[in-house]
């Protein structure tokens, strides 16, 4: 049963009742060295979204007529491939990076391109360069709407003399902050504005046939300009040399190692796994592949139960242990897994792409275990209970939890008073939040 803590730790939860790997390692990296399997039949790129959003603007439509159903087929499509994936730490890996580089549709307009942005920017480099996702990331529409880069202008271009404008460090800020160096690094204020004058002129043309990145070079700063002590030309070259620059910078991958031992190894890492990770990236030059399998082979890997799952990653648990999410979705049934995944997101704090900051979603227990909480687990558990499939709790325990399954919880599930009460008692056991 080793390969159990692989299943629940680097994947989605175990699909009913579906086999071990008898290899764990080799499971991780059949995974990654494979294409990635993901379709989303029907969706649109983002030029699609941003069509619909110019269109909605240009004839002032209320209501979102034409973005929401971009967004809710982006939703649905996405969150089902989370439930059927058979690439499950290929996926985690996706959802991980988009949290990353979180984009929400809170503001920025970004409800239109978000689910593309997913599909663009991130799935398809996963398996790659960090620097190389790090530069999809921020010339996609979504980021640079998301953190109002649309609108900075350098004060002494054409543009800016003409308008009287100036910069918006948002994006600048994060990238630094949040996306690559970290404040480890010890960049200054100075730093960040004048990464700020790096990217201005890179937006979004809305008037284009098919919109899309834009770089406006009467937006941006004239000049060279410094960046942590190196020097960088003007125009869009320039902003592609600083991000190559963060991208492999030391600091980058000390702060990526972190927060991936974090999210998939423990809350309180200990320092040498992040060494260990640090040093696959630093040997690899940022090859996201090497470094995403160097997590597997890290002692702690092999212990079960060692995160306690955020909402996304209980919900994915449960809707796939009743082996949800397979054939047709009617957009109008409210049990479809989709809507039920959805549903389950908004209802325990987590709705999907609405991170409130650009810092994301926490990957840390005490973010998600307060007693209101798990109120809320236990609540959702027994309206799940109600609409599952016939399944026999006590085997469906066995097969979902494995080696993590203690006898008191199997004994409880036994003697339940009803299917429903057992298949609520198996979801709210102490085991299953934790993967």
């Amino acid at each position: 049963m080793l390969g159990a803590p692989f299943v629940a730790g680097f994947g989605w939860g175990r699909r009913g009742g579906e086999g071990l790997p008898d290899d764990p390692r080799q499971w991780l990296a059949d995974q990654l060295a494979a294409p990635d399997g993901a379709r989303f039949p029907g969706l649109g790129d983002s030029a699609d979204g941003l069509i619909a959003l110019r269109t909605q603007r240009m004839e002032k439509m209320q209501g979102d007529p034409l973005v929401k159903p971009v967004f809710q087929a982006e939703v649905a499509s996405q969150l089902g491939n989370i439930l059927t994936t058979d690439q499950p730490f290929r996926d985690r890996l996706c959802w991980f990076w988009m949290n990353h580089f979180t984009v929400s549709v809170r503001q920025g307009g970004t409800r239109a391109v978000i689910g593309a942005y997913m599909r663009e920017a991130i799935r398809p480099h996963v398996t790659g360069r960090f620097a190389d996702m790090l530069c999809a990331v921020m010339r996609h529409p979504a980021m640079l709407m998301y953190l109002d880069n649309t609108g900075s202008i350098g004060p002494d271009s054409r543009a800016g003399l003409r308008q009287r404008k100036g910069l918006n460090e948002n994006l600048a800020r994060e990238c630094l902050e949040l996306h690559t160096v970290s404040p480890a690094a010890g960049y200054s204020q100075a730093d960040v504005t004048r990464f700020a004058a790096i990217l201005t002129g890179w937006g979004v043309d809305m008037k284009a046939a098919r919109p899309g990145f834009l770089f406006r070079a009467n937006a941006h700063e004239p000049g060279e300009k410094t960046l942590m002590g190196r020097s960088f030309p003007e125009g869009e070259e320039g902003g592609l040399m600083a991000l190559e620059f963060l991208g492999t910078h030391p600091a980058t991958y000390r702060h990526i190692a972190l927060k991936l031992v974090t999210h998939f190894i423990a809350d309180e890492p200990a320092p040498s796994d992040v060494t260990r990770i640090t040093a696959v990236l630093h040997e690899t030059g940022g090859d996201l592949k090497a470094a995403s399998l160097a997590l597997g082979d890290l002692p702690a890997a092999r212990r079960p139960g060692r995160k306690f799952r955020s909402p996304m990653e209980y919900g994915a648990a449960a809707l796939r242990a009743l082996d949800l999410g397979f054939g047709p979705i009617a957009p109008e049934n409210g049990h479809a897994p989709p809507k039920l995944f959805a549903n389950v997101l908004s209802s325990l704090g987590q709705p999907l792409w609405t991170a409130p900051l650009p810092n994301g979603w926490s990957d840390k227990a005490a973010d998600w275990s307060a007693p209101a909480d798990m109120i809320a687990r236990v609540d959702w558990a027994y309206r799940l209970a109600a609409i599952a499939p016939e399944v026999d709790p006590p085997e469906l325990a066995r097969d979902v939890l494995g080696p993590a399954l203690r006898r008191p919880t199997l004994e409880a599930i036994r003697h339940a008073g009803s299917r429903r009460e057992a298949l609520t008692l198996l979801f709210t056991s102490p085991e299953f939040q934790r993967r």
